[in-house]
């Protein structure tokens, strides 16, 4: 059987030292198209965020999916290495951000900017989770192009082989990423956001959009060829599938939360302040 051979070219184009990556370009698109989903999210109630306080938490939000992902590939996979190699640490257009330790740096810059402007952290929280799936999608198609985060060997007809790491052929295991953890669980939460009363439960679409990536990364990593530990962890499992365990648990108390609680009244946040230079 012949198999598709992986042989994409990791940079859209090279201009003397300067190299225009698919990976960086996913980013920016990710979080642009994500961005203008929030200004259509915000156009009706019950949000009371205004365009000023996303395009003043955009600079944010790009700092802590950047520091916070690329923090949390070093500390949760690589540690040893980059302890050895820290300037390697800095080479993120090379590829190796880990999606646990964005969570963790959007986490952070979230509650840091929620404290600033009195919006509730489970409303701004909402709106976040229901965008964060386009990013996803963009970036597990950038994994695929760089050739990175490839799957197990498989004999399945659509198994692609990639010559940077031997001639065997393996699961396309970032497209089935991009597909569950991206496509599905947007298409999941615009449905809830669009077509139920989500958004007046702060913490709803939060937690089913931990639970949904939890879950969907969980199965996908059944495909995917593990990265780290895998002689030490128990059942087959993987180190990504751990990591994403709790992800479940929090989405699940999230919407046991979002039930109990009343629903969300109008709410009035502060002026947004100018992003620091």
């Amino acid at each position: 059987m012949e198999y598709y051979i992986h042989a994409l070219d990791p940079a859209i184009f090279r201009l003397g030292p300067f190299v225009l990556r698919w990976y960086a370009l996913a980013y920016v698109i990710g979080i642009l198209c994500a961005w203008r989903y929030c200004v259509w999210l915000i156009a009706s109630p019950p949000y009371g965020i205004t365009k000023n306080h996303l395009d003043d938490f955009l600079f944010w939000a790009v700092l802590g999916v950047i520091l916070g992902g690329r923090l949390g590939f070093v500390v949760l996979y690589y540690p040893h290495y980059y302890l050895s190699n820290p300037l390697e640490i800095l080479k993120i257009w090379q590829g190796g951000m880990a999606f646990h330790g964005g969570v963790i740096g959007m986490f952070v810059v979230t509650l840091i900017y929620c404290r600033r402007t009195a919006i509730p952290l489970k409303v701004m929280g909402d709106l976040i989770c229901a965008a964060v799936p386009i990013g996803l999608f963009f970036g597990r198609i950038a994994n695929f192009i760089n050739g990175e985060l490839w799957g197990r060997v498989t004999d399945v007809s659509w198994a692609v082989i990639f010559p940077m790491i031997d001639a065997q052929p393996r699961h396309p295991s970032q497209l089935y990423e991009s597909a569950l953890e991206g496509l599905m669980l947007f298409v999941g939460i615009f449905v809830l956001v669009r077509f139920t009363h989500a958004r007046q439960k702060p913490g709803l679409i939060s937690g089913v959009f931990f639970a949904g990536y939890g879950i969907a990364r969980m199965i996908s990593e059944i495909f995917r060829e593990p990265e780290i530990l895998q002689n030490f962890l128990p059942l087959a499992t993987t180190w990504g599938q751990w990591l994403s365990l709790p992800m479940v648990i929090l989405g699940a108390v999230l919407m046991l939360q979002a039930y109990q609680n009343p629903p969300l009244a109008n709410i009035t946040p502060k002026p947004a302040k100018s992003a620091p230079k």
